[in-house]
């Protein structure tokens, strides 16, 4: 079995490695930190696991064009890597639109290109994607309107690719605050919330072992 994890160099996606790489998986790595990636995948190898780290931007389409050339016999794409934009976080009135269109490149028009580069693979292996969403994407934060419209827009994808390729597992996840970077550079207290793999790494392998139905779950609810 094969996986493609995006923004595997840190947090979520490098917890989800771990446990996938545990579970016999053979996996593909994207981060833009080459340096992070590269110690990501050492890391994983020396403990046994067969890795490719792929360095990039997700919204480089040279860089998508790389990782589906690595990703021959797919059977699960993560669309994990994401940016909150604009930090700190803005009000929409003064959200700044260059961010904005950044953060849409990254959390929804990459994951979609590199989702469309994929998908013959995923189709001959009746194989699964995952999308990794956030409370923001439906509640009503202040100053988490650009991150949270970046993310309704990919839980909606998600929903109409689902419908379209019945043959594919598509699961949009709301992982929950966790221990993370990202949460810290939202001026969150990211000390208080539980790591990745405590939390959101079992509901992900669960999703993925016993291949539950496509929709929108939390890491709670799993």
């Amino acid at each position: 079995m094969k996986a493609l994890i995006t923004g595997a160099s840190r947090g979520l996606g490098l917890a989800l490695a771990r446990a996938l790489a545990q579970d016999g998986w053979t996996l593909i790595l994207d981060a833009r930190g080459a340096a992070d990636l590269d110690r990501a995948a050492a890391g994983l190898t020396a403990a046994g696991a067969d890795v490719t780290a792929v360095p990039g931007d997700i919204a480089d389409p040279a860089h998508r064009a790389a990782l589906v050339r690595a990703s021959d016999g797919l059977d699960l794409l993560v669309n994990n890597a994401s940016t909150l934009g604009a930090t700190p976080l803005p009000r929409l009135a003064d959200h700044p639109l260059p961010e904005l269109e950044r953060a849409l490149a990254v959390n929804v028009l990459g994951p979609l290109a590199l989702t469309q580069g994929v998908l013959p693979s995923l189709r001959a292996r009746r194989g699964a994607i995952v999308n990794v969403s956030s409370d923001a994407a439906r509640e009503a934060y202040e100053g988490w309107g650009g991150y949270g419209a970046t993310k309704a827009a990919l839980d909606q994808l998600s929903n109409v690719l689902a419908a379209e390729e019945p043959e594919i597992a598509v699961w949009s996840v709301d992982p929950g605050e966790m221990r993370t970077r990202m949460l810290a550079d939202a001026g969150e207290d990211a000390d208080a919330a539980p790591l990745p793999e405590d939390v959101a790494v079992p509901a992900l392998r669960r999703l993925i072992t016993e291949r539950l139905p496509s929709g929108r779950y939390t890491a709670g609810a799993l």
